[in-house]
């Protein structure tokens, strides 16, 4: 297992973000979080198998339609053993 926490810059709220990785998480078995945060940027944090955490972290570079990805910080993180994906 493996955690990573991504904020996402750029035209990123207003988009179905949150919502399409949680869709994606759920079909990769990857628990975690997403939410907007105050200053315009998306912050989430996935747990699970590497390839899945790291597909995730790949989707994040590109978004949902109507959405304008200018830079993805990507942190790594110790597992807290979540077990399922929420949307805040």
């Amino acid at each position: 297992m493996v955690r990573r926490r991504v904020v996402v810059h750029g035209r990123v709220q207003g988009v179905g973000f949150r919502y399409s990785l949680a869709r994606a998480a759920e079909t990769r078995g990857v628990a975690g979080w997403a939410r907007n945060r105050a200053d315009g940027t998306l912050e989430a944090v996935f747990e699970g198998e590497p390839e899945a955490v790291e597909s995730l972290v790949r989707s994040c570079r590109e978004g949902p339609r109507g959405a304008e990805v200018e830079e993805v910080d990507v942190f790594e993180e110790e597992p807290e053993g979540l077990t399922r994906f929420d949307v805040g």
